[in-house]
C-alpha cells in the first residue's frame, strides 16, 4: 500500500528557470510525510506516529520539470527498507503531466531528550510494515 498525499505547489517555489526549484522537491516530500504520520491520522481519528525522526540521508531523481504553480501535486509514499533504528522511503511525485521526480530518504528514529537515534518501537514497526514494498 502507498500513502497519497496533495500537496501545494506554490508560486513562490518557481525559481529563476519558471520552474519548481530543485530544494522545493524536499519540501514536497516533508509535507507528504507530515500527512502520512500526522495530519491523515488525526483527521482518521488516530494518534500521529513516527513524530521523532530525521533526515539521514536524501537522494532526488529530477525527471520531469514542474512549471505550474498554485495546484495540488500528488505524492506517493512507501517504505522499501526496514533496519532497528531507520527506515527509508521513496517517493514519486506525479502530476497529469507525468512523473516528475523520483525520491528516497533514510530515516532515523530519535529520542526527543538525547536527540540520539534510538530503536524503533513496535507500534511504529507495525506502521511502516502496512506500507512496506519491494524496490523498484
Amino acid at each position: 500500500m502507498r500513502h497519497l498525499a496533495k500537496v501545494h505547489v506554490r508560486w513562490d517555489d518557481l525559481d529563476a528557470f519558471g520552474h519548481v526549484n530543485n530544494a522545493t522537491y524536499l519540501t514536497l516530500v516533508q509535507e507528504a510525510r507530515v500527512d502520512m504520520t500526522w495530519v491523515s491520522r488525526k483527521a482518521a481519528g488516530l494518534e500521529p506516529v513516527m513524530t521523532e525522526m530525521v533526515v539521514a540521508k536524501a537522494e532526488v531523481d529530477y525527471i520531469l520539470p514542474i512549471y505550474q504553480t498554485n495546484f495540488d501535486i500528488d505524492v506517493e509514499i512507501w517504505v522499501i527498507d526496514v533496519k532497528r533504528a531507520a527506515f527509508t522511503l521513496e517517493y514519486a511525485i506525479k502530476s497529469s503531466a507525468g512523473l516528475h521526480s523520483r525520491i528516497k530518504t533514510v530515516q532515523v528514529a530519535v529520542n526527543p531528550e538525547t536527540k540520539r537515534a534510538r530503536s524503533l518501537t513496535e507500534d511504529e514497526l507495525a506502521f511502516l510494515e502496512q506500507y512496506r514494498e519491494e524496490e523498484e
